[in-house]
């Protein structure tokens, strides 16, 4: 027998339908996770801070400058793991158990083997994202090498080529940016904090986001501003904005999936 459409959404956890502009809301509670546990979040900003600075030391020092942009973009494929230590802070406060940086970074979650099989799928997206990266500047560029950081920008805007490979690169990252935004923007945080499966988990994102389209539109600009906001103030920004996305990350899933 094939399951009705009311059926199919049962055998899931229930989801709830919000108002739009409900991810504000997250936003202010998140802020509030970072006002009660301002050591543990700042401080998990700053490692990941300092982890972005090593990774672009690493990228100018192998000569592979022009990855640069795309490695950056590709911070918001990975960006829903990064922050599970976010998560599981703000689960302890709100069940009012102690917070410290250790269990931040050292997280006992529901289920660990299926959230890490999330982590690789996220992984593996962030390696076809690179590889597209590169194949789209081959075609653009062609033979041309890709200019130094300081003749990006006006190659970018002032070219043809430039110009084109910033829309179609666009274009492209926005697509795989919001299927990663579909199926991980409640199933990350759902399978640290429920025993699981990886299907129902990621089914249950996909139903979130799509009974609740306008408000998670939203969500998901407010997430690329602040992320982007935290980037080009050369990461020292994401030492803030990656905890309050975080922690507004954990309050938008308990918000919106019902026990």
């Amino acid at each position: 027998m094939v399951a009705t459409g009311k059926e199919f959404h049962q055998m899931f956890p229930p989801v709830n339908r919000l108002p739009l502009d409900r991810p504000w809301a997250w936003l202010a509670a998140g802020w509030e996770d970072m006002k009660r546990a301002p050591g543990v979040s700042l401080a998990y900003g700053a490692i990941f801070t300092a982890i972005s600075f090593a990774v672009t030391a690493g990228v100018f020092f192998v000569g592979l400058e022009y990855l640069l942009f795309p490695l950056m973009a590709g911070f918001m494929l990975v960006g829903p793991m990064l922050a599970v230590g976010l998560y599981e802070t703000s689960r302890r406060l709100e069940s009012g158990e102690p917070v410290s940086l250790f269990s931040a970074l050292f997280v006992a979650t529901r289920s660990p083997m299926r959230l890490a099989f999330v982590g690789i799928v996220l992984m593996a997206l962030l390696l076809i994202w690179m590889r597209a990266a590169t194949l789209l500047l081959a075609l653009f560029l062609g033979t041309t090498e890709f200019p130094p950081l300081a003749e990006a920008v006006p190659t970018l805007l002032l070219t043809s080529q430039g110009v084109s490979l910033l829309v179609v690169g666009t274009g492209a990252g926005a697509i795989l940016a919001a299927a990663v935004f579909a199926i991980s923007v409640v199933s990350v945080p759902m399978l640290m904090d429920r025993q699981v499966d990886f299907m129902t988990a990621i089914m249950t994102s996909l139903i979130a986001v799509w009974r609740n389209l306008k408000p998670m539109l939203l969500w998901a600009w407010l997430i690329a501003f602040l992320t982007a906001c935290g980037l080009v103030t050369l990461y020292l920004g994401l030492i803030i904005t990656f905890p309050l996305v975080g922690h507004a990350t954990w309050h938008a899933y308990r918000d919106t999936v019902g026990r």
